[in-house]
């Protein structure tokens, strides 16, 4: 195997980790979707096992992807995104970039079943910059909760704990930037106010 070939396909890891990250997978569901072992799909991602057709096609299936852009084929000359959009537990993603290993967008619409009493967060490696195209926004970042509408964005280091959703029974649209870097955006959001318990001495 020649020194291009190697280093095409000791990248099939780290674009694979990435693309599963982006969607929310972990290890273990990604495998049950695809039927790969959990124990080959982590040598896998972590370069200890060699990418096979076999291993490819089943999962450039689940994640939505051309097998190219796992093993970072170079683009062809029509600029045209053929991207499909992925909906699971109530939020329909659409793509707006192709190309793993770099800044990825989002079109995200979110309906109101993905509103919940207690919102879990979540956390992981990178970086994120939110834009409400439409609806209102409920944002959980940390300890703050925040209500965004049409117009207003925030960006935050996905590390922190968050959570996003429905702020109210209609859907929400929203631009997701998702990457390692991003650009400094002002964010113009309230903070919902803490509910006032009564007692029979006020």
């Amino acid at each position: 195997m020649d020194h291009e070939t190697e280093s095409t396909m000791a990248a099939v890891g780290p674009r694979l980790k990435g693309l599963r990250s982006q969607r929310n997978l972990s290890l273990t569901s990604l495998a049950q979707a695809t039927g790969i072992s959990l124990s080959t799909l982590s040598r896998l991602e972590t370069g200890q096992r060699r990418p096979t057709l076999e291993l490819l096609l089943p999962l450039a299936r689940e994640l939505r992807v051309d097998i190219g852009e796992l093993i970072g084929a170079p683009q062809t000359g029509d600029p045209r995104l053929h991207l499909e959009p992925v909906t699971r537990h109530g939020m329909t993603m659409l793509p707006l970039t192709r190309r793993a290993g770099s800044l990825q967008a989002y079109k995200l619409i979110i309906s109101p079943r993905m509103r919940s009493p207690e919102p879990e967060q979540a956390s992981h490696e990178g970086y994120e910059w939110l834009y409400v195209l439409d609806g209102r926004l409920r944002l959980i970042l940390g300890d703050n909760d925040l209500i965004m509408g049409p117009g207003e964005a925030a960006e935050f280091d996905t590390r922190t704990p968050h959570w996003f959703g429905n702020a109210d029974e209609h859907p929400v649209e929203i631009l997701s930037l998702l990457g390692r870097q991003g650009e400094r955006a002002h964010l113009r959001a309230r903070t919902v106010p803490p509910k006032r318990t009564t007692t029979g001495t006020e």
